[in-house]
């Protein structure tokens, strides 16, 4: 299948970057390139590194951005090991930094991937397919508060608990082997009442068992505090986020970044000498236009903040 992804935020992102031509870019979530190319296009003898663990967001990529291919080093890794990545190329410090958190386009389009509630496939959505633990793994095996803590946690669903009741009671039988299955088995599980409105009620759960699958918050986390390390001064953070629980990590991980002081508040100076590693340039965070919105109903929920590098 060909691969489909829409940039989204694409001209507020690469405004935010502040590109310089001669310098050290990484786009943690390549997909497709859409940003990449973007980066690319800037760049003189910079140089842009592209990060992306499914191999065919590479395959995709690399026809996409073929006219500038000496300006960019591909890496099929995940942009949570940023900090051995730049140490495996020999880069102390970078520019600035693109992460697109989430699902693709084209993964959720690629039935088989088994990301999307609306085909049946395999349960699988993993992000890296050469990894071995799938979503088949977590609906199969994982017991009842398991399963109650991750939907519930991941995917803010209000019925988690009866979900999960539902789900051990159904692979009694036989183990739940598609996303059509399991679909099926939430839709018990979610009173009728709670269908009529407000979206499909296999989302949440959908949501929450690929975030387990992929480590998906740990990743970010972890992401966040290495390449605010990283950063040149003035060099940009920027990440999109397209739902609640992400965005309220960053902008957390944002601040903290801005005010790292752990002193109790009764104290009256800071004496933790802790230093601040980033700038927070977006204090409320950066929306889809109408037009975006029109062309790529997608972006609805998308949410771009920005951390700026300061001199460390």
């Amino acid at each position: 299948m060909e691969f489909h992804h829409v940039s989204v935020l694409l001209w507020e992102c690469i405004e935010n970057l502040n590109i310089k031509p001669d310098g050290i870019y990484v786009d943690g979530t390549m997909g497709g390139g859409g940003h990449s190319l973007e980066i690319a296009k800037k760049l003189t003898t910079g140089r842009l590194i592209a990060i992306d663990q499914d191999l065919n967001a590479h395959k995709a990529a690399k026809e996409r951005l073929k006219e500038h291919l000496d300006k960019i080093t591909f890496v099929h890794d995940n942009f949570g090991n940023i900090g051995s990545v730049l140490d495996s190329l020999g880069i102390e410090k970078i520019d600035g930094m693109l992460m697109d958190i989430g699902v693709s386009s084209h993964q959720l389009d690629e039935a088989e991937r088994g990301f999307s509630y609306q085909h049946d496939a395999p349960l699988d959505m993993r992000m890296d397919a050469t990894r071995p633990f799938s979503a088949y793994e977590v609906v199969n095996e994982y017991d009842e508060d398991e399963l109650n803590q991750v939907i519930f946690s991941y995917g803010e669903e209000r019925w988690a608990r009866r979900i999960a009741q539902f789900i051990v009671n159904e692979r009694q039988d036989k183990p739940i082997e598609t996303t059509g299955e399991l679909v099926e088995v939430i839709k018990k599980a979610v009173p009728k009442g709670a269908r009529k409105d407000g979206p499909h009620p296999a989302k949440r759960t959908f949501q929450a068992i690929r975030i387990e699958v992929n480590g998906e918050l740990d990743v970010l986390q972890r992401a966040i505090d290495d390449v605010a390390q990283r950063l040149n001064e003035d060099g940009r953070l920027c990440i999109i986020t397209f739902h609640s629980l992400e965005d309220r990590i960053v902008k957390e991980a944002f601040r903290k970044q801005e005010n790292p002081c752990v002193c109790p508040p009764q104290f009256p100076v800071c004496v933790c000498a802790k230093q601040r590693t980033g700038k927070v340039i977006t204090r409320k965070p950066i929306i889809p236009s109408d037009e975006e919105l029109e062309v790529n109903p997608r972006s609805r929920s998308a949410k771009l903040r920005v951390l700026e590098g300061v001199k460390k």
